[in-house]
């Protein structure tokens, strides 16, 4: 896959494209939530969270220049009881058409690598419990499961 990866390094340019991710995670969230994303949920985590180190916007661009084939997002996780933070992949999309393809393994890399330049060594991510294709996929990429969520309904 021909695909071109670029770091979003401006608040700005993210706001501009806050309606665009909000419209990727809501397709990605799709089978978790029970109703529709909320409103502007993007936009107001780049206005708190895009200045650290956690965070890191990047986007898989066509030949053309385009942001069409897809979004990684990290942002920081915080163990709420002992504090620890360590950066989490909020957000993986990869446009259906071009799926299968190395997309989402070059964000990823790139991602954990920028991530370690600010001195990050480890990288979080979350998969629905039987989703065992992603599950799967991560584990061949070097993630290792080490704690479950439980949620009581």
């Amino acid at each position: 896959m021909n695909a071109q990866l670029r770091r979003i390094t401006s608040l700005d340019e993210a706001l501009t494209m806050a309606p665009a991710i909000d419209a990727y995670a809501a397709q990605a969230m799709a089978e978790f939530l029970d109703g529709p994303l909320p409103e502007g949920v993007s936009r107001r985590f780049f206005k708190r969270h895009f200045e650290s180190g956690e965070t890191v916007l990047l986007v898989a661009e066509s030949a053309r220049g385009k942001s069409d084939l897809g979004v990684c997002l990290t942002g920081p996780f915080e163990d709420p009881l002992i504090g620890t933070r360590v950066p989490m992949i909020l957000l993986l999309f990869v446009s259906s058409d071009v799926r299968h393809r190395g997309v989402a393994h070059s964000m990823v890399e790139e991602v954990s690598r920028l991530l370690e330049e600010r001195g990050h060594g480890k990288l979080a991510a979350r998969a629905g419990h039987n989703d065992d294709a992603l599950i799967s996929m991560g584990e061949r990429w070097g993630f290792v499961r080490q704690w479950e969520m439980m949620l009581r309904e």
